[in-house]
């Protein structure tokens, strides 16, 4: 019997729940899904829909031959489906990309145990607490730990029959009171636990243990008028009170809690984990995540929550507050809770700006390594945020010009992947407007400069920007209309408000992003119209200044000023030069005219 076709296959899967698992022409699986109905969904991969993303219908090329697996229900198959994919790895699948190794604090499992720094998780009995957000909040927990409680920091094997051998002398932070000198049996094994007791407290964000023992022992030592043993636990106080000054506390109504988040960009997603501990967040974790081609968040959600709990080893908080539920049938015994206001809320809020924090120092570390990937980023995000049909490489922004209504100009500046190209600029001088007509200047160049593109032959702009608001926009497009490009180079007005943007036809703006990039293009562009044609308009209001002083001298005509001014740049030049110097560019006679009239005005 012949193999059955993609076709045949799809036609003959149950209408029961379960996986499927496309493989591509290697027999390698680039894609496992779930569905309620398995041949209901896997036969709308192979029917041409407008739905489909340039993702799925890549993939679709590429699959060679499907499986399946059918299951007791939809809880089963998204279960199975997990499994599967940690486990195959597909392609086009929701894939953890956490490339950032977090600190941690370790609480060694060895006899008189240390408490340090590490980036490695080893299934060796010691217990870990973290991980923390930067170094810095973990050098703060270290400090605080080493000033107020009395833990050992060498690397001596403290075996108890290392230590009867009388192998060890004191070191250093035994004479300076930092250690209790455990390596020559100074402290007993029930006392040190004790002081590891309290770390641990300090660890889990419970500071009042400590501060317990430390009232106790200052009391103690004030009793017996060990003043000096007493002044010491009193800074140990006064480093608590600075410590916990230093600590994020969220709130004593939110007692113990986890949070966790998550933003998606286009290809990628980031989640953030935060653990708040007796009022106090005592970890911080974001991990990447590869969108896949079915990506909806709840899915993305539970798979981010499931990766902590197993890369961690995290034992869920009672109360999980997240922004939306995820598959909460997953999570048995676990209490989600979705604020939209108030201390919880703030928590949300706090988890996401960490993530996005993340998420831009790792477009920034990325782009300095390529910088075309930054400049396709910002390109893309333009054409999304101004409703581009393609990305803005090419950008021509157009400002007008005037003093009064007198010496008209306007200005042209050019971007080419959102960075200025100044040897393109141009500046126009208005001709066939009399008086301060806006719109009718702002028709004037647009005609001028694309009129002129057309019968070059140049390639015209990906954008348009007119700057002016409706009354340009209108005047502009109409331009365009005219020389029938309307259709090949969009058009927008900015308005007064920077984030204002009007197109042809619509009389309501639209509003960009204030944090977005793309506004900060925009800005650029309009900045760059307003300098480059305000230079230009001082420089010809200064001129004709210039020309209208020297033209008042009788016998001096339109040549001998611009040989004067080629020559000596400026009338206070002129004004310098001696009677043979001026004489020698326009003659004798009218030098000394020209001297004369300067010298009396």
């Amino acid at each position: 019997m012949s193999e059955l076709s993609l076709k045949e296959q799809v036609a003959l899967l149950p209408q029961k729940p379960g996986c499927y698992l496309f493989s591509n022409n290697r027999g390698e699986v680039i894609y496992v899904g779930k569905a309620k109905r398995l041949r209901n969904r896997v036969s709308s991969y192979f029917v041409q829909s407008k739905e489909h993303s340039a993702k799925v219908r890549v993939m679709v090329r590429q699959i060679a031959s499907l499986r399946h697996i059918v299951v007791d229900s939809e809880t089963d198959a998204l279960l199975l489906e997990n499994s599967l994919i940690k486990d195959l790895q597909p392609r086009y699948n929701i894939l953890l990309k956490d490339d950032k190794t977090y600190p941690w604090i370790v609480l060694r499992n060895e006899p008189f145990p240390r408490i340090l720094s590490t980036r490695q998780l080893v299934r060796d009995g010691s217990q870990y607490f973290g991980p923390y957000g930067s170094i810095a909040a973990q050098r703060a927990v270290l400090d605080f730990i080493g000033e107020v409680i009395p833990l050992r920091t060498c690397r001596l094997n403290l075996a108890r029959e290392q230590i009867e051998k009388g192998r060890y002398t004191p070191c250093l932070q035994y004479h300076i009171g930092n250690c209790k000198a455990p390596c020559i049996n100074a402290i007993s094994s029930e006392k040190y636990a004790r002081y590891i007791e309290l770390a641990t407290s300090v660890l889990k964000g419970d500071l009042r243990p400590v501060r317990s023992y430390l009232e106790e022992e200052m009391s103690a030592a004030a009793a017996d008028m060990r003043f000096e043993v007493a002044q010491r636990f009193k800074m140990h106080l006064e480093a608590l009170e600075k410590y916990r000054g230093r600590s994020v506390i969220v709130s004593a109504k939110i007692v113990d809690a986890d949070v966790f988040t998550l933003i998606i960009d286009d290809d990628e997603a980031f989640s953030n984990f935060v653990r708040v501990r007796n009022g106090s967040i005592t970890a911080v974790q974001t991990v990447m995540l590869s969108v896949g081609i079915e990506a909806d968040e709840k899915t993305m959600l539970t798979l981010s929550i499931e990766h902590f709990v197993e890369s961690l080893g995290l034992q869920l908080s009672k109360e999980v507050i997240v922004p939306f539920l995820p598959h909460t049938e997953l999570f048995e015994g676990t209490i989600f809770t979705v604020p939209k206001r108030g201390e919880k809320h703030s928590l949300i809020e706090f988890s996401e700006r960490t993530a996005r924090i993340f998420r831009a120092e790792r477009l920034k570390n990325m782009e300095i390594k390529n910088p075309e990937r930054h400049t396709e980023r910002l390109m893309e995000s333009m054409r999304r945020e101004l409703r581009l049909e393609r990305q803005p490489r090419h950008i021509e922004c157009f400002d007008n010009s005037n003093f009064q209504g007198t010496h008209p100009v306007a200005s042209c500046v050019v971007f080419r992947d959102g960075k200025p190209s100044r040897k393109e600029y141009r500046h126009f001088n208005i001709k066939t407007v009399v008086g301060p007509d806006d719109f009718a200047s702002m028709r004037e160049i647009i005609t001028r400069r694309y009129s002129r593109l057309l019968a070059e032959g140049s390639s015209l702009p990906d954008l348009i920007v007119v700057d002016g608001g409706k009354g340009q926009l209108s005047s502009a497009y109409a331009v365009l209309c005219e020389l029938g490009i309307e259709t090949k180079v969009p058009i927008v007005g900015l308005a007064k408000r920077l984030e204002e943007v009007f197109y042809p036809n619509d009389p309501m703006p639209y509003y960009l992003s204030r944090t977005g990039e793309p506004l900060k293009v925009i800005c650029h562009l309009r900045d760059e119209a307003h300098r480059f044609g305000i230079t230009f308009h001082r420089q010809k209001r200064s001129n004709a200044f210039i020309h209208s002083s020297l033209e008042q001298i009788d016998g001096i005509g339109e040549k001998s000023i611009t040989a004067l001014m080629r020559t000596f740049r400026t009338v206070a030049n002129i004004r310098k030069a001696s009677l043979d110097e001026v004489g020698a560019v326009i003659g004798a006679a009218k030098a000394r005219k020209v001297l004369d009239f300067l010298g009396g005005e």
